[in-house]
C-alpha cells in the first residue's frame, strides 16, 4: 500500500459532495469526475464525518482534538463506486444492529428530545459481516507532532496507562551506615577474624557495643591468638557475649590466672556445648563452676590439667550426661575410678582420650567398658598400666561362651575405629592377638614403641582390618620384612593412607617395594632409618606417575600427592633423590610412531587426520625429606614445581647432578685428581648462582647471601651440601 498522508485526505474531505437528509443520494457526478489518486481517496472516508452520526449528537472522539496535530488511525475500506458511497455501508455495518438510525415517532410526540443512549456514550457494535474498516498501519503514522495533520491532536495512550512519574525524594545527609540494620552490622562483623574484632572496638562506643555483642560471638576460639589478646578484652567478651557462646576455647590462655574470679566471668557462660581449657591456669573451683552450669555439654577437654581431679569427674557424672567426647590426657590426679562413674553415666560417650591416666590394669573398669560398647577411639598413649589381661577384659570380656570350633568367645564386635597404644610397654604379643576378627571397622591403629610385639600377631590381623587407614609402626625392632608383606596381600591394602616403619632398622626393599605398588592411596610414608634403597625411591616415583592422570594444561598447578622421610637411610643415595626430582618436574612428549593395525575400521580411518599431539604435565609429585645436606635443594625445586615453573626445576636438577658427580669425581685419587677438583669447584659455583638467582625471585636481600655461597664455593667450601 502506498504512504498516504493527512493533508490530501482532508482536502478530498472538503470536496466531499453534500448528501440530503430526506434523499439520502449521493451526487455520482463529482464522484465521476474524480481519477486516479483522488478517485481512491474518496473511498477512504473517515466514519466520523457521517452527516447521519453527526445528527445523531455522537461527541467527537477523544482522540482527536481541534486546533492541534495528529495522525489518520482508521480508514473505510468501502468502495467508492458505491450508489450510497461510504456512509451506507458504515450505518448498516455499524448502526443497524445497535439502533435505528431513522426517526421512530413524530415530531408532535414527547419525548423525541430525549435520545435513546447517552449521547456521549462511545460504542462499538460488533458484527459477523465482513470487516468495513481496518487501522492505518504504524508505518504511516507520523512518529512525531511535526509530520501530523494541522488542527488534530495525537494522543498515543490511554489515559488510564499512562504510566505515573513520581519524583524521588532525596534524602539529605544520608548516613549509610546508621540507617543500615543492626543484624546487617552484626553479619559484616562476621567476616572478621576475632583479633580484629578486638580491634575495631577502639573506633566509637557504638562500634564497642557491636564489637562485644553476644550474637558475634557464638563460638570463641582463643587458639591463634592466646598470646596477643589481652585479659581484660577476653573477659569483656566471655562475659559481653555470655548466653550466646555455644563453642568456648580458652586453650593455653594463661593471662587469665588471676581473672577467673572476676565478676561475672563464671556465671556468664551457662549454654556451653564445647569446652577447651586445656593447658589453662585455671583452679579448682573455676572448673567445677564451668561443668555445674553447663548441663548440656558434648565435647569437653581438660588435657594437661592438674587441677582436674576424680571430683570433677564426679560432677560430668550427675550434671553431664550428654557428653560424648572427653579428653583428661596428662591430668595427674585423674584416674580410672573418676572415669567408670563417667562411663556409667554418660551412655553416648564414643571419644575417650586417657593418656598417661593410671589404673588401666583394673579389669571391672575393663569389663564395664565392654559392656558398653560405645567407644570408638580410645586413646591410651604412655598408659604403663594397661597389659595383656586387661586389653583382653575390653576386646573379649570376662567368662563369656566359647566357639568350639575356633576356640575363641563368641562376643559382639567392638565399634573401635581407632585405637592408640602409642608406648604402653606392657602390651605385648598376646594381647595384641585380641583384636583379630573383634575390630572390623578399625581405621586407625598405633603400635609405636610396643617393643613385645612382632610379626605373628600383626600378621594374623591385618586380613580382620579392611578399613585400615592409619598404621603406626614406628621403632618395633622384632618386625621383619614378612609384617609388610602380609600388609602389601591384605585386604586394607586400597584403604592404607598414612604408614610408619621408623627405626625399624630389620625392614628393607623386600618388604617396601610390594607396599608401594600395593597400596595405591598412600598420602604419607615415614621410612627414617631403615634399609631401604634407591629402589623404594624409583618405585614410588613411578607409582604416582601411574596413579595421577596427567595434565595437558601447563597452566595447572601440580598437588603434593605422597609425602615421604627417607633420612638417615644408609642405603639411600643422591641418585635415588635425583629420580624423585625428575619425575616431579617431567613433562611427558607423545610418542613419534603410534601402533598401526590392520583392521577393517583402522584401514577405514587412515584417511583421517590423526588426533593433536600435545604435552602432558604432571597433577601429584613427592614432597621428599631427605639427608640434611640435599634437603635445601629439594626444597627449592618442590617450590618451582608447585608453582608450575618446571623448567627451572628440571635446570636446578640438572646442575644439581653435575656439581654431585663432579663432588664423587673429587674424592677420587689417582691421575687427574686436580682438574677434577677444579671442575667440582666449577660445578659448586654454578650451582651456588643457581640458587642465589632462586633467592633473589623470592625477595629482597638475597644477594649478600649469595655473594656468600660464592665466596665459600671459591674458597673450597661446600655451600649446598
Amino acid at each position: 500500500m502506498a504512504q498516504v498522508s493527512a493533508e490530501p485526505v482532508l482536502d478530498t474531505l472538503r470536496m466531499e459532495p453534500h448528501i440530503s437528509p430526506q434523499s439520502g443520494a449521493i451526487q455520482t457526478e463529482t464522484l465521476a469526475k474524480l481519477k486516479g489518486r483522488k478517485r481512491l481517496l474518496q473511498g477512504f472516508q473517515r466514519m466520523s464525518s457521517s452527516p447521519t452520526l453527526a445528527k445523531m449528537g455522537r461527541v467527537p472522539s477523544s482522540g482527536y482534538r481541534s486546533g492541534a496535530k495528529g495522525s489518520i488511525s482508521c480508514v473505510s475500506l468501502s468502495s467508492g463506486a458505491s450508489p450510497y458511497g461510504s456512509y451506507g455501508s458504515s450505518l448498516e455495518s455499524g448502526l443497524s444492529v445497535g439502533h435505528s438510525t431513522a426517526p421512530t415517532s413524530a415530531v408532535s410526540t414527547p419525548g423525541v428530545d430525549t435520545p435513546f443512549v447517552d449521547q456521549r456514550a462511545r460504542l462499538r457494535v460488533v458484527s459477523g459481516e465482513a470487516r468495513t474498516s481496518v487501522p492505518v498501519p504504524t508505518d504511516f503514522r507520523p512518529s512525531s507532532r511535526r509530520g501530523a495533520a494541522p488542527g488534530i491532536t495525537e494522543v498515543e495512550q490511554d489515559y488510564f496507562f499512562r504510566p505515573v512519574a513520581k519524583k524521588l525524594q532525596q534524602r539529605d545527609n544520608f548516613d549509610f551506615w546508621g540507617e543500615m540494620p543492626t543484624e546487617i552490622k552484626i553479619e559484616i562483623f562476621r567476616f572478621l577474624k576475632p583479633r580484629e574484632v578486638v580491634r575495631c572496638s577502639a573506633v566509637s562506643r557504638a562500634w564497642h557495643r557491636m564489637c562485644f555483642d553476644g550474637q558475634l560471638w557464638s563460638g570463641l576460639d582463643t587458639s591463634d591468638f592466646y598470646r596477643d589478646i589481652p585479659a581484660d578484652a577476653l573477659v569483656n567478651i566471655i562475659t559481653s557475649a555470655g548466653p550466646f557462646v555455644r563453642d568456648l576455647s580458652l586453650r593455653g590462655c594463661v593471662q587469665l590466672r588471676e581473672r577467673w574470679h572476676a565478676q561475672g566471668l563464671q556465671d556468664a557462660c551457662r549454654n556451653l556445648e564445647n569446652l577447651s581449657i586445656e593447658g589453662c591456669r585455671i583452679d579448682r573451683t573455676s572448673i567445677h563452676c564451668f561443668l555445674l552450669q553447663n548441663q548440656r555439654l558434648v565435647h569437653i577437654n581438660l588435657s594437661g590439667l592438674a587441677t582436674a581431679t576424680n571430683s570433677a569427674m564426679k560432677i560430668i557424672a550427675q550434671y553431664c550426661p550428654r557428653v560424648e567426647h572427653l579428653n583428661v590426657s596428662w591430668c595427674n590426679n585423674v584416674d580410672t575410678r573418676g572415669l567408670r562413674r563417667v562411663v556409667e553415666a554418660c551412655h553416648d560417650l564414643k571419644d575417650l582420650r586417657a593418656g598417661e591416666v593410671r589404673g588401666w590394669d583394673d579389669v571391672e573398669f575393663m569389663q564395664e567398658l565392654f559392656k558398653r560398647n560405645t567407644l570408638e577411639r580410645l586413646i591410651l598413649m604412655n598408659c604403663d598400666t594397661l597389659n595383656d589381661d586387661s586389653l583382653a577384659v575390653l576386646m573379649e570380656g570376662q567368662d563369656e561362651e566359647m566357639d568350639c570350633l575356633t576356640g575363641r568367645p563368641t562376643v559382639p564386635p567392638r565399634r573401635l575405629k581407632h585405637l592408640d597404644l602409642t608406648r604402653c610397654r606392657g602390651v605385648t604379643d598376646k594381647g595384641l592377638r585380641t583384636l583379630v576378627n573383634n575390630v572390623p571397622e578399625l581405621e586407625g591403629l598405633q603400635l609405636a614403641k610396643c617393643h613385645g610385639v612382632v610379626d605373628a600377631s600383626l600378621t594374623d590381623l591385618f586380613p580382620t582390618i579392611p578399613r585400615l587407614t592409619h598404621l603406626d609402626l614406628e621403632e618395633l625392632d622384632e618386625l621383619t620384612n614378612a609384617t609388610l608383606q602380609s600388609l602389601a596381600s591384605a585386604p586394607c591394602n586400597t584403604q592404607l593412607q598414612h604408614l610408619s616403619i621408623s627405626y625399624c632398622e630389620n625392614l628393607g626393599d623386600t618388604g617396601m617395594l610390594p607396599v608401594i605398588k600395593a597400596c595405591t592411596n598412600l598420602q604419607s610414608l615415614d621410612m627414617d632409618n631403615t634399609r631401604i634403597s634407591d629402589l623404594v625411591l624409583a618405585e614410588a616415583a613411578a607409582s604416582i606417575r601411574s596413579r595421577a592422570a596427567r595434565s595437558t594444561c601447563s597452566r595447572n598447578r601440580p598437588h603434593v600427592g605422597l609425602r615421604m622421610v627417607v633420612y638417615d637411610c644408609q642405603n639411600v643415595t643422591w641418585t635415588g633423590v635425583r629420580e624423585v626430582l625428575s619425575r616431579n618436574a617431567e613433562i611427558k612428549r607423545p610418542s613419534a610412531c603410534a601402533p598401526t593395525t590392520t583392521t577393517t575400521a583402522t584401514a577405514a580411518n587412515a584417511t583421517s587426520p590423526p588426533p593433536p599431539k600435545s604435552l602432558t604435565y604432571p597433577s601429584e609429585i613427592i614432597q621428599l625429606k631427605c639427608f640434611y645436606g640435599w634437603q635445601p635443594t629439594v626444597e627449592e625445586h618442590t617450590k618451582r614445581v608447585l608453582r608450575g615453573d618446571l623448567a627451572a626445576a628440571s635446570r636446578l636438577e640438572r646442575k644439581w647432578a653435575d656439581f654431585m658427580m663432579a663432588s664423587q669425581e673429587a674424592g677420587a685419587g689417582g691421575a687427574g685428581a686436580r682438574r677434577r677438583r677444579r671442575r667440582a669447584r666449577e660445578a659448586q659455583m654454578m650451582h651456588a648462582d643457581e640458587e642465589d638467582a632462586a633467592g633473589a625471585g623470592a625477595g629482597t636481600g638475597s644477594g649478600g647471601v649469595g655473594l656468600g655461597r660464592r665466596r665459600r664455593a671459591r674458597s673450597g667450601g661446600c655451600a649446598v651440601m
